[in-house]
């Protein structure tokens, strides 16, 4: 990807979730800021070099420049001219405000990609609304189906709405640039939160739009196959994915527990999930007997689907998360030696690459002007005039 050219508008979590997709794969990610003096932060406060900002920011150069002053939006259009995509995550009428919106830069560059992330969509009745992650969960669904009912709605652990819609974002600027090869043109990229966490939803989603059904809360079970869930051990939780009647049928034989195959009860995958409590009460009794290493073992060697419930520190000293290398190594100037979390994904003759650390802001600002034909002089002058 060192061919494409990133300009990258955006703040907190969806827009730098897209745009690090590039980065790691070596596209030029410039990250436009605004200068210090403005007081304008990323959505971070004083956390630049806190482990969000830098998971988030790696491999990028930073410009800082005002685009509320003239000056600083002709920098812009310059950059607009040689780069591929643009990717911003405003209020739907922020960048029209700016003059930095799809239509104005496409004139400039017909080949642009221009990305829109937001909270409800560009237009709506909830276009304006101010889209965050928490919110979303709750109206897209989510909510309604994780956890307990027992508890109430329950958000996820992490902001699945904001990854997500970073993720599907990336896809959408990826699927533009293949098809301008054909048509030469670039085109406006639209991805909002909620479209995301409904898509997400996935097979609860189509179980509604096909049969009418809403989903309930199952807790740490699954929805419909059943044993598919979370089980006490002597030392801790393990869980289980057992409910097609093959792997059922591995289950028991591994548990020495042969009946609940033929209890009238338990025999199919329909009996199971509709049996569910009393089903789920035996097989904890069974899974308290022993520890969790000792569970896993045998499950392995008896090819029963079933992993350790691992914390996060437990993760990342698994030695298959270890394989696979998903902690990343850089060095950090103030903080030494640091990890990031890399790519979920592999590409075998071209692999991501950890460079550099989030950049500090600006910290790229005379490179990239001179590399648009800013003389040293006109970068002072600019500087001087709080442009930079």
């Amino acid at each position: 990807m060192a061919a494409i050219k990133v300009l990258d508008l955006t703040r907190v979590r969806a827009g730098p979730a897209c745009v690090r997709q590039f980065a790691d794969w070596g596209a030029d990610v410039i990250k436009i800021e605004s200068p210090e003096y403005m007081e304008v932060s990323d959505g971070w406060g004083g956390l630049r070099d806190g482990p969000d900002f830098q998971n988030l920011h790696r491999n990028k150069r930073s410009l800082a420049i005002n685009l509320k002053d003239p000056e600083g939006i002709a920098i812009f259009y310059k950059l607009v001219a040689e780069a591929d995509v643009v990717v911003e995550n405003f209020r739907p009428d922020v960048k029209f405000r700016l003059g930095i919106d799809y239509e104005t830069l496409a004139e400039i560059n017909p080949r642009i990609v221009y990305a829109s992330i937001s909270g409800f969509g560009q237009d709506g009745p909830y276009a304006k609304r101010p889209g965050f992650d928490h919110i979303v969960q709750g109206m897209g669904g989510l909510m309604s189906l994780n956890g307990d009912a027992s508890h109430g709605p329950m958000r996820a652990g992490f902001a699945v709405a904001d990854v997500g819609a970073g993720m599907y974002c990336a896809i959408a600027i990826m699927t533009a640039l293949l098809e301008r090869q054909t048509s030469g043109r670039g085109q406006w990229v639209q991805v909002s939160l909620l479209q995301t966490m409904v898509s997400m939803l996935d097979f609860q989603a189509a179980r509604w739009l096909f049969l009418q059904e809403i989903p309930q809360q199952p807790g740490n079970d699954h929805p419909t196959s059943i044993p598919t869930g979370v089980y006490p051990t002597s030392d801790g939780y393990i869980t289980i994915a057992a409910g097609e009647q093959a792997m059922f049928r591995r289950l028991c034989a591994s548990l020495q527990r042969m009946d609940l195959m033929e209890h009238p009860d338990f025999c199919s995958e329909s009996l199971r999930s509709e049996n569910r409590v009393a089903l789920n009460t035996i097989l904890s009794a069974i899974t308290r007997t022993r520890t969790r290493a000792e569970w896993i073992a045998l499950f392995e060697k008896d090819s029963v689907a079933a992993g350790p419930i691992n914390s996060i520190d437990e993760v990342f000293a698994d030695p298959q998360v270890q394989h696979l290398g998903i902690a990343q190594p850089l060095h950090h100037p103030r903080l030494g030696d640091v990890e990031v979390v890399g790519q979920p994904f592999i590409l075998n003759r071209t692999p991501s690459q950890m460079r550099t650390v989030a950049p500090d802001r600006g910290a790229h600002n005379h490179d990239i002007l001179s590399d648009i034909g800013y003389s040293p002089e006109q970068i002072t002058a600019l500087k001087e005039k709080g442009v930079l």
